[in-house]
């Protein structure tokens, strides 16, 4: 990688290019057991030709690119993160120490019940946690993520109608819907139909009452939505689902916003799924890990996954004796370790400290949306929940400024960018969740930088055009990047092979 710092070129080695024959950043004492000839160990038609360009590093260099490589990058333990509908906030890291603890990490899934009844309590526990929460009373902690969650709780939607005698085909979503929510959708085998959104940014619900008939399997809801706002409507929209025969599922991507102040069981909703590793402390990012446990109704339980944890007395023990199981949908429980983590999260924080989470969270939203609505549109002028949606259209048409020319600026500010151009209803979307554990200077900071940049874009559009100026690596070419990737190093000799 290389750039440009006081006018200097610099170029940052890459790992390959550390190496030299013969050096090593490991030493491994003598085997004490026989070598096996490598043919004996692997099948013959296995065994490379040639050996790996597996870089010949130092210790100490490898640690010092690996350090330097991390500084280069931006994360939640340093700089406000505020990706919309993602809840990148900080999580506490004493999390991290009790999934740590050996009676925890150090568990097999197939020892003995006796020996795994603190696992097993925990499972048990967490699970009544969030039926609590979500106001339904049968949980599961299978799924490895949210849309995991969505595509297991289609499944039994699927399960309900069939052992009701009924093949529906069409699942209904809103437009402003995460994106995982068509694609678990069509994964399961149903038609998804899209239903606008109103002029105040809810389910339009004319539309939706045109939609409504005996084919409808579900409707797929988050509420609030991603545009931030809670659905007005959200006990009408239940009854006209309902009272078709079909199921509400509920994407519990922004739960964080309602804990302790409404439960998606008492607006209506069929089936829950929860992102553990964004309400409650797991850090979300880079891949995983996830847990996107389903919460459901007493109609839905028959169907859930097995096994199920459950008491007898001060007995916990696994439950596989559940004959209308749709099976398994991943190995063994789920990610344990991610539950321990969200487990102990909300055993420190208890009812009020949750309920002030989302208390922080929506009004830390509040305060940018109304600094900042004067100087970037705003589509849906009203109360938001945990998040809310801007647009840079106004400094599009009067500039040339697009929205990705304002999240590449905030770059040279020290500050990540929001999400940007989802939802794809709003036109140049900047999607900004603030978390509830951003200071109030945090939160001027970031005010402060845009409208700075809003101001630069009147003044002169071609600079931010050419934005981040300094950061490690300048601006790239997106669509080069995505369409032909470069995920390989090759030697300088190889390199136009």
């Amino acid at each position: 990688m290389s750039d440009e710092k006081n006018g200097v070129a610099v170029k940052e080695p890459l790992i390959f290019e550390l190496s030299s024959p013969g050096r090593t950043g490991y030493s491994l004492p003598e085997l004490d057991v026989p070598a096996e000839p490598l043919e004996d160990l692997v099948p013959e038609d296995m065994i490379r030709e040639e050996p790996p360009e597996i870089p010949e590093v130092s210790e100490v260099d490898v640690v010092r690119h690996f350090v330097r490589l991390s500084q280069m990058n931006h994360g939640v333990d340093t700089g406000f993160y505020p990706l919309g509908s993602c809840t990148m906030k900080y999580n506490p890291k004493v999390n991290e120490d009790v999934a740590r603890l050996p009676g925890f990490a150090g568990l097999h899934p197939y020892q003995p019940r006796e020996m795994v009844q603190g696992a097993l309590q925990l499972l048990y526990d967490m699970g009544e946690y969030l039926k609590e929460m979500a106001g339904l009373g049968h949980v599961t902690f299978q799924p490895a993520a949210g849309a995991h969650g969505e595509i297991t709780g289609l499944f039994l939607v699927q399960a309900y109608h069939r052992a009701r005698g009924e093949e529906r085909s069409k699942v209904i979503i809103p437009d402003s819907a995460h994106g995982t929510n068509p694609a678990s959708g069509v994964m399961a085998g149903y038609t998804v139909v899209e239903v606008p959104s109103d002029e105040r940014g809810d389910v339009d619900l004319a539309a939706l009452e045109e939609m409504m008939d005996d084919d409808v399997a579900a409707l797929m809801l988050t509420n609030p939505s991603t545009l931030g706002l809670y659905d007005e409507n959200i006990q009408q929209i239940a009854e006209m689902v309902h009272d078709c025969g079909g199921l509400l599922y509920y994407d519990g991507a922004n739960a964080n916003a309602i804990l302790g102040y409404s439960r998606p069981g008492d607006m209506g909703f069929d089936i829950v799924h929860y992102n553990l590793h964004k309400t409650f402390s797991a850090p979300h990012g880079g891949g995983g890990p996830g847990s996107g446990p389903i919460v459901v109704s007493d109609e839905l339980a028959p169907y859930l996954p097995v096994p199920l944890v459950e008491r007898d007395g001060d007995d916990y023990y696994l439950d596989y004796d559940r004959p209308e199981t749709i099976g398994q949908v991943r190995s063994m429980y789920g990610n344990f370790g991610v539950v321990v983590k969200s487990y102990a999260y909300i055993r420190k924080m208890g009812p009020d400290g949750l309920k002030k989470v989302s208390q922080d969270a929506v009004l830390n939203a509040n305060y940018l949306q109304e600094s900042l609505k004067g100087h970037y549109q705003l589509d849906f002028d009203r109360t938001c929940m945990h998040e809310f949606v801007l647009s840079g259209s106004n400094l599009k048409k009067e500039y040339g400024v697009a929205t990705v020319d304002v999240a590449k600026a905030l770059l040279d500010y020290g500050l990540h960018p929001p999400t940007v151009y989802f939802p794809l209803i709003v036109d140049e979307s900047l999607m900004i969740e603030p978390t509830e554990t951003e200071s109030k200077e945090t939160l001027d900071a970031f005010i402060e930088a845009m409208i700075d940049i809003a101001g630069r874009a009147a003044e002169d559009p071609d600079d931010l055009h050419g934005a981040p100026r300094h950061t490690p690596v300048r601006r790239l070419d997106e669509v080069t990047a995505s369409r032909r990737p470069v995920v390989r190093w090759y030697p300088e000799e190889d390199a136009d092979a």
